[in-house]
């Protein structure tokens, strides 16, 4: 925070796990224990990334702001005034996603993309 402003900033992967990791022989396993912290699922590209050489581990990384054990909503209006980055390897994004997976794990119990 800054002057009340959130600022979350992407960041190189090599200044996390090293340079030669980012490009060959390195599996980053993007599972965490809570769960505000894990990684969505399986689907799509799965929760741990691999570089061999002929596929690069994604060489920028940002971050996650999460209200799981915060913060519910059932009726109302969510407002968002966001900056959003520019740059190559960047996908920046703003969901809703629910608190209980009640009808199953995403994306079966929904989410809204509000960016």
């Amino acid at each position: 925070m800054k002057d009340s402003i959130l600022n979350i900033k992407p960041v190189l992967t090599e200044d996390k796990i090293g340079p030669q990791a980012v490009r060959a022989g390195y599996t980053y396993e993007l599972w965490g224990g809570s769960p505000a912290d894990q990684c969505t699922a399986n689907f799509f590209y799965g929760c741990s990334r691999t570089s061999d050489g002929n596929h690069y581990i994604n060489p920028v990384m940002s971050g996650k702001l999460t209200t799981v054990d915060s913060f519910k909503i059932k009726y109302g209006r969510v407002e968002v005034r966001a900056k959003l980055p520019r740059g190559d390897w960047l996908w920046p994004a703003i969901w809703m996603l629910p608190r209980y997976n009640e009808y199953g794990e995403w994306p079966a119990s929904g989410e809204i993309d509000i960016m």
